[in-house]
C-alpha cells in the first residue's frame, strides 16, 4: 500500500474523523484528501468509514486498517529529504530585436514602438 495514502487515513482518525481539519493539518485540499480515501478504500475493497451527515465513523475494516497503517509507517525507511533548487529563472538570450532578455518567472519585458 502507498504510505501516502496510509499517512493521510491515519491523519483523518487523528483529527477526530473531521476531514476538512485533517486537509488543513495535512496542507493539501479537501478534494485531494477525499480522492486519496477513495483510492485507499478502493484499494481495500472495503469501506472504511460510515459517512453521515451527523458526523464520520469507522468501521471495522477501517479499525483494521488503522493498526495495519500504523505498523507500515513505523516499519517504512524515512524519505530523504530533496535538493532545494534556488529561486529564480535563467535569462534567455534576446534574438536581435533590440528587446532586453526575457526572465523566466518575470513578466515579458515591452516590445518598442517602431517609428514612422
Amino acid at each position: 500500500m502507498n504510505i501516502t495514502l496510509l499517512q493521510r487515513f491515519i491523519a483523518v482518525v487523528a483529527a477526530d474523523l473531521h476531514v476538512p481539519r485533517a486537509a488543513d493539518a495535512l496542507g493539501i485540499p479537501l478534494a485531494s484528501l477525499n480522492s486519496s480515501l477513495d483510492k485507499l478504500e478502493a484499494e481495500v475493497g472495503h469501506p472504511l468509514f460510515v459517512r453521515a451527515r451527523s458526523g464520520w465513523t469507522l468501521t471495522e475494516a477501517g479499525a483494521l486498517l488503522l493498526d495495519e497503517a500504523q505498523r507500515q509507517i513505523a516499519e517504512a525507511p524515512t524519505p530523504t529529504a530533496k535538493p532545494k533548487t534556488p529561486a529564480g529563472g535563467k535569462a534567455k538570450a534576446s534574438k536581435g530585436k533590440g528587446r532586453a532578455p526575457a526572465v523566466k518567472g518575470q513578466p515579458k519585458p515591452f516590445k518598442k514602438r517602431q517609428g514612422r
